[in-house]
């Protein structure tokens, strides 16, 4: 394992973490949108994280097996839960019985995400200090 895999390892997840908070953002912010491009009400966008793997750390194992080397977004999908119906006549987006599709974000499970990927972030960054103050220690060792 090289010098700065840890800290490459641990920037990856800051950056997974910052999208995932920026998707959380944007579910926050389109909690009322009625109407997105494609006329319907804005679906809940959910982040699809996967495993970075390198194969030649794999081989140094007894076991032939990749190893982690981070994470990377695989995907953004929509959420597929059905929208919200809201009782509203005098909405403009309201069928003949007075109800709208309301977005399928419920805040209390976005502001949970929110705290778990501060929380996340918080971690990877505390990894990478340490990743960098055991590399400041062993240039102080070596020099």
């Amino acid at each position: 394992m090289g010098l700065f895999n840890g800290i490459n390892i641990s920037a990856s997840g800051l950056t997974a973490q910052r999208l995932r908070m920026d998707l959380i953002s944007s579910n926050i912010a389109n909690v009322n949108t009625t109407k997105s491009e494609d006329g319907e009400p804005y679906r809940r966008k959910m982040p699809v994280f996967a495993a970075r793997l390198q194969e030649e750390m794999g081989k140094i194992g007894k076991d032939n097996k990749t190893t982690g080397n981070g994470v990377e977004v695989a995907a953004i999908k929509d959420s597929k839960e059905p929208f919200k119906l809201m009782y509203n006549p005098n909405h403009p987006e309201a069928d003949q019985n007075g109800y709208v599709k309301m977005p399928n974000i419920n805040i209390v499970s976005e502001m949970t995400d929110m705290i778990s990927a501060t929380r996340a972030y918080e971690a990877n960054v505390t990894a990478m200090n340490s990743a960098k103050a055991m590399a400041q220690s062993a240039l102080k060792i070596g020099g």
